[in-house]
């Protein structure tokens, strides 16, 4: 997908769930989104990127929006702990 490409789907998307839901949504950091995706996808597992935005889109919704930043600066050093096997079972 092309940047021109990801950025046009992502104002479609945008715009059809606030009009779906009758809600604003904050401007997106695409290029933080993804690399939060690509850290859990390379240090836990491929399907494990979508899950992670997801989470950390629900936190931020439960939060605000301003704890986007805050929340992926948590879910990547959490990768980097998971690939370094520092996690707990």
């Amino acid at each position: 997908m092309s940047r021109d490409s990801l950025t046009q789907w992502t104002a479609a998307a945008t715009h059809a769930l606030q009009t779906e839901f009758d809600i604003t949504i904050p401007e997106v950091d695409v290029h933080l989104l993804l690399d939060v995706a690509r850290d859990a996808a390379h240090a836990v597992d491929r399907p494990a990127a979508p899950i992670t935005t997801f989470l950390l889109g629900y936190a931020a919704a439960l939060a605000g929006a301003d704890a986007v930043g805050q929340g992926a600066h948590t879910l990547n050093r959490l990768a980097a702990e998971w690939d370094l096997g520092l996690h707990q079972s």
